[in-house]
């Protein structure tokens, strides 16, 4: 039985406004139905296009944590999305890549692997569960680089975990340290209040 997205739902995976997909619509580069007054797209609209208009072949999943506590919270991610994969794009191939690090690091691992992939293209699709899974800063241009190897980058869901306030906040208190560490110097008094203070909001948070 095919299943069908509203607008705002096709927007969120392809990384684009909802007047973006109305827009689609309009022009006729993606097929939906009317109902009662509202738009509604099927997912098989969604898989031609994500493949360039052929099934896709080889997706990847994407999933990453920040810390090895997290290990638990990964393998969630991980089944999360198989089952969504599943689902919408019925029996693929896929490819299972998993970081743990801060999404601010721009050497992970599992990122260089997923980059390799596409540049052999050995994938079709890469399929994350949130965009700051993939990067915290600079989504689009992966997105950019990804599209120059003919791939797709999926956002799966739309509502973030109940702990992406505590990574995110861990994330902040990285940055900022950076910054003290460039203006005030690694060694300097001024650093380390810094440091201490953000640190001291982020225990009191």
């Amino acid at each position: 039985m095919e299943k069908y997205l509203t607008p705002s739902e096709v927007a969120e995976i392809f990384g684009m406004s909802r007047s973006g997909v109305i827009k689609w619509i309009r022009e006729g580069k993606i097929k939906a139905v009317e109902v009662n007054g509202r738009w509604r797209i099927p997912y098989s609209e969604i898989e031609r296009l994500l493949s360039g208009g052929e099934r896709a072949r080889q997706i990847a999943i994407y999933t990453r944590v920040s810390s090895n506590t997290q290990k638990d919270d990964l393998e969630r991610q991980l089944n999360a999305l198989k089952e969504w994969v599943r689902k919408t794009f019925g029996e693929v191939s896929v490819i299972e890549i998993k970081d743990i690090g801060s999404g601010l690091k721009e050497d992970r691992r599992g990122l260089k692997k997923l980059i390799e992939l596409a540049k052999r293209r050995q994938i079709d699709v890469v399929v994350v569960a949130y965009k700051d899974r993939l990067t915290r800063f600079g989504f689009e241009y992966l997105v950019e680089l990804f599209k120059a190897y003919r791939v797709n980058v999926v956002v799966a869901f739309q509502e973030e975990p109940k702990d992406y306030m505590q990574e995110l906040l861990e994330d902040f208190v990285e940055i900022v340290k950076s910054f003290a560490s460039r203006i005030y110097g690694h060694r300097s008094h001024k650093y380390e209040k810094v440091v201490k203070c953000v640190e001291d909001v982020e225990k009191d948070s």
